[in-house]
């Protein structure tokens, strides 16, 4: 059965890019060698289709200028957005807007057997789980704060614990998701 995931890593205080949109904190963390406990290496072979937001994809792209880096992904992917934004030569990218219910059975589809990774942000991967379409948050903890940034996962959510373990600097955890916080549901 597919699974959505919002894979990701986030400071001890809870933010995924600084103010300017800047992973510099993230990219210097040593971690495994061989991958380690809640590797990229393990989790993208379970994937088949990703969903991001635009800043996620045109940090990306920027990324890509930058390091002269061919795109990442053999899976398809979904770029949540209204604007006009460049392809890179050989990626199968598409573009979607409106509700992410809307694109669902297409991430689903395209995935087939494997499971779709909700790549950033959090607003997304929050609007997943407002639509009860997030089963899993897996994160990797850095010994690093910001104090303001882009926030992990701005909403009210109950998750469930299944799994915790080190990996070089970072913490990792893997979360099932149960829904909005108890105090916040209906009935």
């Amino acid at each position: 059965m597919t699974r959505t995931t919002y894979y990701t890593a986030t400071t001890l205080d809870g933010f995924i890019a600084d103010p300017d949109d800047s992973l510099a904190w993230l990219l210097r963390q040593p971690q495994d060698e061989g991958g380690g406990p809640q590797s990229y290496d393990d989790f993208i072979k379970r994937i088949g289709a990703l969903v991001m937001g635009s800043t996620t994809y045109e940090w990306v792209l920027a990324h890509l200028e930058r390091t002269g880096e061919e795109w990442f992904y053999s899976q398809p992917s979904w770029v949540m957005t209204s604007r006009d934004l460049p392809v890179p030569g050989g990626a199968d990218v598409r573009f979607a807007s409106g509700p992410v219910t809307d694109v669902y059975d297409a991430l689903r589809d395209a995935a087939g057997d494997l499971d779709i990774w909700v790549v950033g942000g959090g607003d997304l991967a929050g609007q997943f789980a407002d639509a009860g379409l997030l089963d899993d948050v897996i994160v990797s903890v850095a010994p690093v704060t910001l104090g303001a940034g882009r926030p992990l996962l701005p909403r009210r959510l109950e998750l469930r614990l299944v799994e915790t373990a080190p990996n070089g600097a970072f913490v990792t955890a893997r979360y099932e998701v149960d829904g909005p916080l108890l105090e916040d549901r209906a009935g």
